[in-house]
Parts: structure tokens; sequence; C-alpha cells
């Protein structure tokens, strides 16, 4: 059993492959094997995070998720534990395995009963991956009570009602600690998932999982980049913003200085106010220009923050034009209102041209023509639907990035709700563009930042407030 920490590109299976995968080792073990794996690894865990509990609840559903607990509750039982196990459904229509476990938890002398009146820590092992039922009834009153206790709650799987694959769910258990047996699931750390899982942790139960990739990964943490004393501000890639109209300025800017202070060799700004001043005094080694100097070709090109409706017109050039290219904000607006836009950026896709889209949640609905509730219902599906229509990389921002292109799909787990502020975007806008600057591939330059962004909140001290203009200088 491992913690999942940030630190590897650890694969994330779904539903579907976490089927397959039982089933393969369900085939070539001994009957009831898995579960009593499964069974014992919750129960040292429990044991490891809560070592001086002395009552644990034990909340069962009746199905195989139910079976863990069972087995569970019989090995904390016997190591001296007070353990009260709640049944919340008909033992009747377990499948095997749950039934012999309950019988063998029963043949322990482990009590049966509601949950009692208190206890020290306890075990969610109501529903499992796979389940789809609206809690009510018995189930509904678990939930609740295990939320509401203020005790520390082991989720054996995932969080009860929490979904496996998205991370989404109405009526779920908000855990402090998270066992995922045999793989990790993308849910966990992404949309409600972060919140509900607690520190996370996972046992594969002794099973090799088959060749066939996973579903994603984790973004692992980024390689220093080297910088050789023999090089100049030309090897380090120039960097282009196009942004900031009336009202709007400081957004380029803030992407112009997280581009610098993100390694890139010369930042340019196009800004498109009429009047702005031709230097940013807080950072005057950025370089202001006009929009239509800019050599686009020969730059990584960060076109739309602040954009607003200015930066439409625009838009068929640097389409047309830049050698890297991230589309943030009004950018992916514009984009998303206009089908000759899409048709442009649907063709660079197809020249292979080096884009990076970073829409949140309702700039991806635009473009994917839905609302904003059915993108974060599934959020992977969303981000793997445009990076498939425009040909391109996709960082869809929210609690657990996703990033997607043609060749995978990532999850990134840093970050908190210190970047849900003003202008962190266009910070992540300018330091993609920076590394793409680098040399890096789009799905390298979104991943890596992605990481970093989310890692300098994590880092950042919590009795000072994080800004987007301290995010930015934070390289």
């Amino acid at each position: 059993m491992l913690r999942v920490t940030p630190d590897r590109p650890w694969p994330l299976q779904d539903t579907a492959a976490i089927r397959r995968i039982e089933q393969a080792a369900a085939a070539a073990l001994p009957p009831h094997t898995l579960m009593q794996r499964a069974g014992l690894s919750v129960a040292r865990l429990a044991l490891a995070v809560a070592p001086h509990a002395r009552t644990v609840w034990v909340a069962c559903g009746p199905g195989n998720n139910g079976g863990d607990g069972f087995e569970a509750a019989l090995h904390l039982k016997q190591w001296g534990k007070e353990v009260i196990v709640t049944l919340a459904g008909d033992p009747s229509r377990a499948p095997e395995d749950a039934r012999r476990s309950l019988e063998r938890a029963r043949d322990a002398g482990v009590v049966f009963g509601a949950a009692p009146p208190t206890w020290d820590f306890a075990v969610d092992a109501l529903l499992g991956i796979g389940a789809s039922r609206t809690a009510e009834g018995l189930l509904l009153e678990c939930i609740r009570g295990l939320n509401d206790s203020g005790a520390g709650v082991l989720a054996v799987d995932v969080p009860s009602g929490l979904n496996a694959d998205t991370g989404v769910g109405v009526t779920h258990v908000s855990a402090t600690h998270t066992v995922s047996l045999v793989a990790l699931k993308p849910g966990l750390f992404t949309a409600g998932g972060r919140d509900a899982a607690g520190s996370i942790w996972v046992d594969d139960l002794g099973i090799t999982a088959p060749d066939g990739g996973c579903t994603a990964r984790l973004v692992a943490p980024p390689a220093l980049r080297h910088r050789p004393h023999a090089s100049h501000k030309g090897t380090h890639g120039d960097v282009a913003v196009i942004g900031g109209a009336p009202g709007m300025t400081g957004a380029a800017l803030l992407a112009a200085r997280a581009a610098l202070h993100h390694g890139a060799g010369r930042v340019f700004v196009g800004l498109l106010a009429s009047g702005a001043p031709p230097l940013d005094a807080g950072q005057p080694d950025l370089m202001v220009r006009d929009t239509a100097s800019l050599a686009l070709a020969h730059a990584a090109v960060a076109c739309g923050c602040g954009g607003g409706d200015a930066v439409r017109d625009l838009l068929p050039r640097v389409l047309g034009e830049s050698r890297d290219l991230v589309l943030d904000a009004d950018a992916l607006n514009a984009i998303a209102s206009d089908s000759q836009l899409q048709a442009l950026l649907e063709a660079r896709g197809r020249r292979g041209r080096p884009t990076v889209l970073t829409p949140h949640p309702l700039e991806a609905a635009r473009l994917l023509g839905t609302g904003t509730g059915r993108v974060q219902g599934n959020r992977l599906t969303a981000a793997r639907q445009l990076a498939d229509r425009f040909g391109c990389t996709v960082v869809l921002k929210g609690s657990g990035t996703v990033v997607a292109d043609a060749a995978g799909t990532w999850i990134n787990p840093t970050g908190n709700a210190k970047l849900a502020i003003a202008g962190t975007g266009d910070v992540l806008a300018g330091m993609i563009a920076a590394h793409l600057a680098a040399g890096a591939s789009a799905a390298d330059a979104a991943c890596a930042s992605v990481y970093l962004h989310g890692q300098a909140a994590d880092r950042w001290p919590a009795d000072v407030p994080l800004t987007a203009a301290a995010l930015a200088a934070a390289g």
C-alpha cells in the first residue's frame, strides 16, 4: 500500500478498466481471495491512521464494497477494537463473496446494529465504484451520519456516492482518507473528488494490471530545465502576448510577466487598448509593441488574455501565422461564436501546429455548444472532445485540471482554492507560452505549467494572501 503524493505519473483506471482487471485476477485466484485481501488492506490502514481509536463504526452496503467492510470489521474485532457494523441493504441480495464475508464477520463475533451514539473512527463501505443508485433510507442516514460525526472516516475505494470516473456526486461521503483498491480512479482527483477523498492511498492487492495502458495519469513534476552557460536570450525563445483590451490591460501584463519569470528569453506585449502606456513600469523588461509589428511566426503566442471583443479581428492572423499558440479567455469566446474561426482552428490542428486551449468550464461549454453542467459532469470526456475536434492540447481548468490531447489524458494533482481569484488563468497562459518558447511539446508545456502553477499555490505561506501578480513573479 502506498500513499499517493504528487511525485510521479500515477496511472488511473476508470470503472470499466477496473472491472476487466478484477475479472482477470479473479479467474486466476482462489474464490473470495480479492475480497479478503481488500478487507485486510482496509483494516490495516484504519489501524495505521487511527491507532488509538477504540470504537469503530463500519457502515456497509449490500454489494462487494460492503463485503470489503465486513472483512475489515472482522480483522479490527480480532485486533481488540470495539466494532459495530451497520448493514444498509438486504443481505439476501448481496453477491456471493459479500455473503461469505458477512458470515465470516458474524462468526468472529462482530456486532451488527444501528450506528453507535459515538465512535472514534469510521469505515465507509456503503457503495462501490459502479454504484449509480440514489441514496435514500438507511443508506442516506449512514452517509449523513458519517459526514456529521466530526470523526475520521476511511472510504473504501471511493467515498460513497462519488462517481469513480468523474468525481461527481450530489450526496456523497466526505472522507478524511480513501484507500483505492486495485488501481487509482480518476474521480478521486478532479471535480468534487479532491474535496471528498481526503488523503488518498492505493493498494493493488497483489494484482498486476494487464497490458493496455491506463485511462489517464496524474501529471508528474516537470524536470528542471537546464540553461547552458553558453546561451543567450534568443536561445530560450520569444513569447508574444496579445490581449489587454480597454480596462483589461492587466490581464495581458500578468501573462507576459509570468512568461518572463518562467524562462522566456524575450517577451513582447501587444496591447489592444488604444493609448496604452508603452512601458510596464513594474516590469520594464517587457517590450510593449503594436500588435501589427509582432513576429508571430517566430514566437510562442499567448492570445486572448483580457482581449475583449477587440481580439476577434486579430484571430485569423494569429491562427494562421503563430508558430506555437496558447488560446485563452476572450480568444476562446470569440472562436466559440464564430464558425469561420472554428474552421481556422481546426485547419491549424490538421497542420500539426502546436496549439493549447485553456478554457475554464464555461468557456469549454461554449466551445462544445453545451452547458457548464455537462462539462463538469464529465471533465475528462469534455477535454477529450475538445482535443479531438480541434486537433490540439486542451487544459480544462478547475479542481483537478485536466490536460488532454490525441495521445492521452492527464489530471493535475497540485493546486488549491487560493487560485480561485482573478488573473491566475492569465498567469497560466503565460507560463505555457514560456515552455512552448523553450521548445517543449504542447502537452509537455501544458502539463509542466499546470503542475508548477498549482505547486506555487500549495507552497504559498498560509498567512500571506495570494495574488495573481505575486503568482506571476513566483517562477
